[in-house]
């Protein structure tokens, strides 16, 4: 039933957008296979979410610096990132979500900020 109805809300949105069209047809035939979702009893939509990531750049090259951590617990999400801004200070954001609290987030900027000085145009007066 499910693939009948994944089937069918594809036809009406490939109608809607104009793909279908005596040329488009062989296009349809190739998207199909993807309508094969899995079994119901194979998702499990009551699990508890839980998962940890880290994550990090630093390209000396360009100048990219950025980290982030994160961590899951059912519905409390807690976690930081770090970017390296434009003015050479480097921005932390610690975070947290939960059903209670919503999401919150605290930011703080470490290091002094470089902004160039520039000098005043000189003007050459002519005689």
């Amino acid at each position: 039933m499910f693939a009948k109805i994944a089937s069918f809300a594809l036809l009406v949105t490939a109608s809607q957008a104009g793909l279908l069209s005596y040329q488009a047809a062989p296009i349809i035939s190739h998207v199909a296979p993807v309508l094969h979702a899995p079994a119901h009893h194979d998702v499990d939509y009551y699990a508890h979410p839980k998962y940890e990531f880290n994550y990090g750049v630093k390209d000396g090259h360009t100048g990219d610096f950025k980290t982030q951590h994160e961590v899951r617990d059912g519905d409390v999400v807690k976690g930081s990132y770090t970017v390296a801004d434009p003015d050479g200070t480097i921005r932390t954001v610690h975070y947290t979500a939960d059903d209670h609290n919503g999401f919150n987030a605290i930011v703080e900027r470490t290091g002094h900020p470089v902004h160039p000085v520039h000098s005043a145009p000189v003007y050459l007066a002519h005689h």
